[in-house]
């Protein structure tokens, strides 16, 4: 029973987190328009939030070997506080860039410790029904923190002051558990140049996968905006792609083990390649259509992450996948961190469609790319099993592991 009060608590801080760092990105980008903001200004918030996360899947598991987990969780959601309800202080550029950097801080370091947690608690006999639920747990509150931008007014007090309550209210569920604390979670050694050589068309699929969400995830609400959406709108836009993400994590994992992954990659390419074409260039100011448009990108793009980590597995030993794995989340946050300043740029210079376009070349890339791959070796004979992986912190490797690993 306390195992599972644990687990209900850890549940609880991912619900608030999430609902609070998941829905700053769009209010940050629609308040940044208001407030004069450049897209390409805008753009910077989503690299310093990138940028902050991936200091923070450094530093947060050496935090947690100093203070322990608890204080840790408390210092980084301390930062996601601060950094929520410090935006209405100063209406400036270079201030908010230091505010999103804690952000992503804040994201990196409570999901590490929540992780780290589930870890030290997680046996063979509860590992799977635990992680299905902490991944609904995560999307559904993902999808609902796009939904509150259609209630959260750009620029107010009272939308930045909600979600820093949000992350403060996020501390509480485990600080007040008597679930004993689990030990520090080791250090995975990030090995990105290696990974390359060992599975270069897994690399190449992760930096394209960072590529494509984390442009949409920032610059999306600019492009709802500059087709015509209001608020709630483009909250409902933003959150058909996440659940279309959601849907399709099944058949295609059906897919990725049954065929040769690399022909499921190269097909999910070519089919997000079409759906980013037509919604460059249908002009359409239909919300039903924007939506069914949303939906499909999220439906196509969003499994690349797991295929191409399958895939990159394949070629892996059994005693390095956690640390491949690492190391191609390192690789992810390369293409995440720089796509949303480029994305935004483009926008700007050549209006909405060139989010659309942008991503598109991406997969294009990719799908060459994987081409050239698939005449230089054979695909592995032997697979591991496709499952849907998050791009939350570096100890994700270790709770996703087969059961004959542990």
């Amino acid at each position: 029973m306390r195992l599972l009060i644990s687990f209900a608590a850890l549940m609880f801080s991912v619900i608030l987190l999430q609902l609070s760092t998941g829905a700053i990105s769009p209010l940050d980008a629609l308040t940044g328009l208001q407030e004069g903001f450049s897209k390409t200004q805008i753009g910077l918030l989503g690299s310093s939030h990138f940028f902050g996360f991936f200091i923070g899947c450094w530093w947060a598991p050496r935090l947690i070997g100093t203070v322990g987990h608890s204080r840790t969780f408390a210092v980084f959601a301390a930062m996601g506080t601060i950094g929520a309800i410090a935006h209405p202080m100063w209406i400036d550029i270079t201030f908010w860039v230091f505010l999103r950097i804690l952000s992503g801080l804040c994201v990196a370091g409570c999901y590490t410790v929540i992780e780290a947690w589930f870890q030290a608690k997680l046996t063979n006999d509860n590992r799977g029904k635990v992680m299905g639920v902490y991944r609904v747990v995560d999307i559904g509150a993902s999808s609902l923190a796009q939904m509150m931008i259609g209630f959260l007014e750009p620029g107010a007090y009272i939308s930045y002051n909600l979600l820093a309550i949000m992350a403060c209210a996020c501390i509480l569920p485990l600080t007040l558990t008597t679930s004993k604390q689990p030990e520090a979670p080791s250090r995975p050694r990030l090995h990105p140049i290696r990974t390359a050589i060992t599975s270069p068309l897994g690399v190449a699929g992760v930096v394209v996968a960072g590529v494509s969400s984390s442009s949409f995830r920032m610059a999306g609400p600019i492009y709802g905006q500059d087709v015509g959406l209001t608020p709630i709108q483009i909250g409902q836009f933003l959150a058909a792609v996440l659940i279309g993400g959601a849907i399709t994590q099944v058949p295609v994992g059906w897919l990725a083990d049954k065929y040769d992954r690399r022909w499921v990659l190269l097909w999910l390419s070519v089919a997000s390649a079409a759906i980013c074409f037509t919604m460059g260039w249908v002009n359409s100011s239909d919300p039903a259509t924007i939506y069914l448009m949303a939906f499909l990108f999220g439906l196509l793009t969003y499994p690349i992450f797991s295929v191409s980590v399958a895939h990159a597995n394949d070629f892996s030993t059994p005693e390095g996948r956690v640390e491949l794995n690492a190391s191609l989340l390192f690789c992810y946050g390369i293409g995440a961190i720089f796509s949303p300043l480029i994305a935004s740029a483009l926008i700007q210079n050549y209006g909405p469609a060139a989010l659309f376009n942008f991503i598109m070349i991406a997969h294009i890339g990719l799908l060459v790319f994987g081409l050239i791959r698939m005449r230089a070796r054979p695909t592995s004979t032997e697979k591991t099993g496709y499952r849907y992986m998050p791009r939350t912190t570096f100890t994700i490797g270790k709770l996703l592991r087969r059961k004959n690993l542990d």
